[in-house]
């Protein structure tokens, strides 16, 4: 049975929900925490992305540069707070030396690596609840655990097009549809993924180098591994070709593919792929979250943004619905607009693979 909890308790736990939507989705959860003082203060942490600290550590931090006693407090979660060492320690030892008495989480963490931690804090003398806040904490983070569920990494597919949905002109030009705005913004978020997935069409066509740069065209500090799929080899003399990094997944295949970059450690890719490619990943079910930069052209005749779909009729689309989490739903960039969206859980195939399919594209 769900434990009672207090209207006080109920705001707290509001409050670590809202701080979660100011992460990143992506490799990981969305995550908000907050900390319930002594004298009916909230101070709250989220966590902002792979390699930074948790959000149960970010408001324990926030907190002791306050002066609160901790000892004193009841630390609320979104989710179950972590028991293992990855990029950072575990978050329930964090929890233990503050000195914290009481935890409340709102879903148990399903990533068996990560599970465990609200054992752990009881083991050691922490009063630990949970339930309040179950079902916003768990539709906040519904594509995250699919793809976790199906041993994928999480996918964002980036569109870039004209305002009648097309990547290029019919004499094939399409440097550049969307303005240097967008592509900074772009870039930027290349930085937050752990790879670039792109067709051997794309590498013919552009001899792309899949890196992540600045406005001066400078390297980020964070890099994406370069992935290419599909069976045609790479011209010699290309970058991806010349990128000792460079995954080369000879497979058409969506599934397999993903696979492989789950097993290799990859939790996190951004498809930029050509029409068919993107279309692939659709039909597979297996994109999670949708950017769309959208520029103010129309190029009338040109090549479509997306192929292959085998919709035909309106009950068959593909649903997406529109994303506040990180930034705004539509942002503007420039001359250009940027849509936000996740895709509906009646998207693609429910089972998020390719019914069987191993020639979803052609290259």
């Amino acid at each position: 049975m769900q434990a009672e909890f207090t209207e006080l308790e109920t705001t707290a736990m509001s409050a670590a929900l809202q701080a979660a939507r100011n992460g990143h989705r992506g490799a990981n959860p969305l995550v908000g925490a907050a900390i319930l003082t002594r004298d009916s203060q909230i101070v709250v942490g989220h966590h902002a992305g792979a390699g930074s600290p948790h959000a149960e550590v970010d408001a324990i931090t926030t907190a002791i540069d306050l002066g609160v006693d901790l000892t004193a407090s009841t630390l609320f979660a979104t989710l179950e707070p972590c028991n293992h060492i990855g990029r950072t320690g575990p978050c329930t030892q964090a929890i233990i030396d503050a000195g914290i008495p009481e935890v409340v989480f709102a879903l148990p963490d399903s990533n068996g690596v990560a599970a465990g931690g609200g054992a752990t804090l009881a083991e050691a003398g922490v009063r630990v609840r949970s339930g309040l806040g179950r079902d916003e904490s768990s539709a906040l983070n519904a594509r995250w655990r699919r793809a976790v569920d199906a041993e994928r990494p999480f996918v964002t597919a980036k569109i870039a097009q004209s305002l009648d949905g097309m990547v290029a002109a019919s004499d094939g030009t399409s440097q550049w549809i969307t303005s240097a705005a967008s592509r900074v913004h772009s870039h930027k978020y290349r930085s937050r993924v752990d790879g670039i997935l792109v067709g051997t069409g794309t590498v013919l066509a552009d001899d792309p180098r899949l890196n992540a740069r600045g406005p001066g065209g400078e390297p980020l500090e964070s890099q994406p591994v370069p992935i290419v799929l599909g069976l045609t080899s790479l011209p010699p003399e290309s970058f991806l070709a010349l990128n000792p990094d460079t995954v080369h997944l000879r497979t058409r295949d969506v599934t397999a593919a993903l696979g492989e970059l789950h097993a290799r450690g990859l939790r996190h890719i951004l498809v930029e792929g050509g029409p068919s490619v993107l279309g692939a990943f659709f039909t597979a079910g297996a994109v999670d979250e949708v950017f769309c930069y959208q520029a103010p052209l129309l190029v009338g005749a040109g090549k479509s943004s997306l192929s292959g779909l085998g919709t035909s009729t309106l009950s068959e689309a593909v649903n997406l619905v529109s994303d506040e989490t990180a930034e705004p739903a539509i942002t503007q960039l420039g001359p250009d607009v940027l849509l936000h969206f996740v895709t509906g859980s009646g998207s693609g195939s429910s089972s998020g693979s390719s019914s069987g399919n191993t020639d979803n594209y052609t290259i």
